[in-house]
Formats: C-alpha cells, sequence, structure tokens
C-alpha cells in the first residue's frame, strides 16, 4: 500500500494507510471476510490450515468456447453470446471464493459486438480469486471487438469483483475504432492480473482503465506485444470516474513488464495520473507513427511512460527500465515525462540511438523531467542517448538530482547534453560525440 503524500501536507501517513488497509488487502486477496481485526492478536488467513466448505461445483473444469458455447471462429459470426455463455459458467462455479474454472479459445478468430462479452463482472457482486482464459497461440486465437459505439466500450469489465485474472497465448483487436479493452474498478478486490504471449492491435482509447480507491494493484505482462493505436494510454492508472477520493488511487501499484514488443503506431503506453512502481525488463520499445492530429492533452506528442503529476504518496514514485532497446523515430517520440516531486528514475543498460544518425536527432528532447528539492532522483546506467535531456527547475533546492554513468551520449558532449537545469546534473565516466 503507498503511504503519505510526499512532501507532507496533512494526509495519511503511511503507517495510518496500512493499518486502515491491512483487513481489507487480506479480504482482497483471499475473497473472503478476515477473520480478525488488524493488530488483534489473530492469525492471517494464509498462515491457518485451509478450510473447506461446501461442494465442487458440478460441471467441467475446463469450457470450450466452441465445443460446449457454440463459437463459430470464422471472424462473422458474432460470438458475443458465447462468449458470454462460457463466462456465466465460470463465474457460477465459483467455490469458497475461489475460481474453478478454465475457458479455452481455440484457433480461430472470433467477433464480439457486445460489450463486456469476455468478463462481465459489475458492481462488486461477486468475490473470487482465479479466472483463467487460455488461446492457442499469439494471433491463432483472435478475438475482435467490434461494438456498435466506441465510447465507454470495453470488452472487459471487472468491478471490484475478481483478482488473480489470467490471460494466455491469444490476440485482441479493435475492430471499432476508438473501443476500450478493460475497465477494472477496485476498493480493495481486483488485482493480480497476469498476461502471457498476448497481443493488442486496432485503435483503441484504453487498453487496460484502472479505476476506484484500492489495489487494481500486481499485473504482469510477459512476452506480449503491444501495437496499434490509444487515443489514451495502453495502461493507463487514475480514470477517476468513479472514484471519490482521487489521491487514493496512489494506492494502485506494482507493474511488471518483461521481454515485452512495445510497437505501436501512436499514443502512450503507460500513463500514470496515480499510482505507479513500474519495472520493465527487456524488449523492443518503438513507436512507428504520429499522432493524426493535435490533442489538448498531448499535442502531437506519443510517450512510453507518462508520470505527470508532482504529489504521490511514498512507495509509489518508483520506476525501473533495464536492457531495453528504443527507437525514437520522430521528434514527438518520447521516452519518459516525469512530473514526481520525489522518488527515483532508473534506466539501465538501455539504448535509444537507433536514429541518432538522422538530422532531426540532435534537437530532441525525449527524456523530460521535472526536478525539485526532492528530486525526483534520476539515474542511467550504461546507457546509450541520443539528442538532449531535459530538466525544468521546480522550486528550491541546490546540487544533483541526477547522475549519468559509464554512458554514450551519441549527439552531444556532456556539456551541452542537458536542456534546461544542468545544475541538477553530474555526469561519471561518460563519452559524449
Amino acid at each position: 500500500m503507498a503511504g503519505r503524500i510526499s512532501p507532507s501536507n496533512g494526509a495519511a501517513t503511511r503507517r495510518t494507510v496500512v493499518a486502515g488497509a491491512a483487513a481489507a488487502l487480506a479480504t482482497a486477496l483471499t475473497g473472503c471476510e478476515s477473520a480478525s481485526p488488524a493488530g488483534a492478536g489473530g492469525t492471517s488467513d494464509d498462515a491457518k490450515a485451509p478450510v473447506v466448505s461446501g461442494h465442487k461445483p458440478k460441471g467441467k473444469d475446463v469450457i470450450d468456447v466452441v465445443a460446449d458455447c457454440g463459437a463459430k471462429g470464422d471472424g462473422r459470426t458474432d460470438d458475443s453470446r458465447a462468449f458470454a455463455r462460457a463466462y456465466a459458467r465460470a463465474a457460477g462455479r465459483v467455490w469458497d471464493h475461489v475460481g474453478r474454472t478454465v475457458i479455452d479459445i481455440p484457433a480461430g478468430t472470433y467477433l464480439i459486438k457486445q460489450p463486456h462479452a469476455l468478463l462481465d463482472a459489475p458492481g462488486g457482486k461477486l468475490k473470487a480469486n482465479g479466472l483463467r482464459f487460455r488461446g492457442a497461440g499469439k494471433r491463432m486465437t483472435q478475438l475482435i471487438f467490434a461494438p456498435s459505439h466506441a465510447e465507454d466500450a470495453y470488452l472487459c469489465r471487472n468491478e471490484d469483483s475478481w483478482a488473480n485474472v489470467m490471460f494466455e497465448q491469444m490476440a485482441f483487436a479493435a475492430g471499432t475504432p476508438g473501443a476500450s479493452f478493460f475497465y477494472s474498478y477496485s476498493t480493495g478486490q481486483a488485482q493480480d492480473y497476469r498476461f502471457t504471449a498476448c497481443e493488442w492491435t486496432g485503435e483503441w482509447t484504453y487498453g487496460l482503465a484502472l479505476d476506484g480507491s484500492n489495489t487494481n494493484s500486481e499485473m504482469r505482462w510477459d512476452a506480449c506485444r503491444v501495437g496499434g493505436a490509444y487515443r489514451k494510454a495502453f495502461l493507463y492508472s487514475g480514470l477517476s470516474e468513479k472514484s471519490a477520493d482521487r489521491p487514493q488511487q496512489d494506492q494502485f501499484l506494482n507493474y511488471w513488464f518483461n521481454d515485452m514488443k512495445v510497437e505501436y503506431a501512436w499514443g502512450n503506453f503507460l500513463e500514470f495520473p496515480y499510482g505507479g512502481s513500474i519495472t520493465c525488463r527487456g524488449g523492443s520499445y518503438i513507436v512507428t507513427g504520429r499522432r493524426p492530429e493535435d490533442t489538448d492533452d498531448y499535442g502531437r506528442t506519443s510517450t512510453f511512460f507518462r508520470f505527470p503529476r508532482g504529489p504521490h504518496h511514498d512507495s509509489v514514485q518508483r520506476f525501473h527500465a533495464e536492457d531495453i532497446r528504443f527507437e525514437v523515430r520522430d521528434p514527438d517520440t518520447v521516452v519518459i515525462d516525469c512530473a514526481w516531486d520525489s522518488g527515483t528514475v532508473h534506466f539501465n543498460d538501455c539504448d535509444d540511438t537507433a536514429h541518432a544518425f538522422k538530422s532531426f536527432a540532435a534537437d530532441t528532447r525525449p527524456h523530460r523531467y521535472r526536478i525539485g528539492a526532492r528530486g525526483p532522483l534520476v539515474r542511467y546506467d550504461s546507457c546509450q542517448l541520443s539528442g538532449q535531456h531535459h530538466y525544468e527547475r521546480d522550486g528550491d533546492g541546490t546540487g544533483p538530482r541526477a547522475r549519468y554513468d559509464m554512458c554514450l551520449l551519441r549527439n552531444q558532449s556532456p556539456r551541452d547534453f542537458i536542456d534546461g537545469a544542468g545544475d541538477r546534473v553530474r555526469f561519471v565516466d561518460c563519452l559524449g560525440s
């Protein structure tokens, strides 16, 4: 859980937030009421021997959307009812607050026109842990989401119902430009999502949109491809459509991306007005095109990592990128735009010099920071970097807040590499042009 706001403004401290949220977290992990209040001398549910109640539900443990639910998978027939039927069977087989069903989606192209047909859990009526969707392989199993209207149309919605949701070996395409993939609302239940060898294509508004006040945390992507385009972002934390207390969305944290192909036409990859604690390791990150028109929020820029707000709770302002190859194909491509007022940002063994030979490269600013008295503290280790890095001074404070160690500066000398508050930056054993 996140703690006090940094710098302190009289909001709750980490201790008070955690004490108040401990029971809720235990409940979220199990889908059950906690046995005793936090600090009352009780034992957490995980430390107790399991008690099995009720009876194993009837029906198949594995549901095939074609054989059992009538999906065609021909790319022309609307398979919305078949997918809704498969999800309803899985939701109906929850036992002891644990899901007991795997939904298999064989190779094929499935047209889905009805919003929420893949996962429909509204209003927190169900509390369960464990829901698994299993395809035949990336692109071998393809779901085309083509609602009649794109606005507020999501293929999946999980409103405070499911924890531990898995998607494996499948592709999702926006058949209607501006539709969205997944709406997740949580006040303590929705969390722990995993995507393995999945792909997104088409023009989306949101990939995943996180709303609510607590958890929406512990999400992992492995060997996935993020293609298509995004009017807002692939992962947007802090939607605030139903949240009564927007700063509470700093409880959204812990996101891991491993060995990704993030190669999309335009838009933002990660946008976090609230929440954070993000790790990206390995992969290729490329914006292949340009926004079709100027927007009020973004102009023409497309940004991989956008953190637009200053004050946050402790334990949230942490970002780490490692072993990633970026391509800056256009002056409007931004690797990171960070306005945090504290925390840490770390790039290790990353490279964005693929287009450093082009005429526009020397004048680009693909890494942008607003630096205050308490940071964020920024560090680059063994990176190869193009263009210039921009540092905007925010408030008081003197001395370095950023450090570049053993980096290769492709277009500039260290003296000319920083645009803005150069006194906030230190270079150690770096080579410039």
